[in-house]
């Protein structure tokens, strides 16, 4: 048996993963409260246990990203439950005035506590990058 193959146009393959779909993901409930220190945000992710949560700060964007445990039972049926069951993903633009690096997190109960600390010398950082004309 014998293959033609066309070698006038190449192949060209994207091994690049497509990004996920928001839309597979609930947001979760979620409480911002600031003070002069810090910013502390307190996440809703009920049936995420530490493991399963993931923080990444892109720029001035934070993404809070909780998996849920999967159980499997022996008597599984399916009950349409496939959208109570999707993982949490939250995505906040929050700025450039908090020190990233310095972030902690604690989670318990099903509720994740972000605790961002401001910088220090915000005004210092913009004037470096912005010379004044006038």
């Amino acid at each position: 048996m014998h293959t033609i193959i066309d070698t006038k146009s190449p192949v060209t393959r994207t091994r690049a993963a497509r990004p996920a779909d928001d839309s597979a993901y609930l947001k979760p409930h979620f409480d911002c409260r600031g003070d002069q220190a810090a910013l502390t945000l307190t996440v809703y992710i009920p049936g995420v246990d530490a493991s399963g949560v993931s923080i990444e700060a892109r720029g001035p964007d934070i993404i809070v990203t909780a998996r849920k445990t999967r159980f499997v039972r022996v008597n599984w049926q399916a009950l349409h439950l496939e959208s109570s069951q999707r993982d949490y993903r939250l995505r906040l633009r929050l700025g450039g005035g908090y020190a990233y690096h310095a972030m902690q997190a604690e989670i318990q109960g099903g509720v994740l506590t972000v605790t961002l600390p401001k910088r220090e010398n915000i005004t210092a950082g913009i004037s470096d990058r912005w010379p004044r004309v006038a």
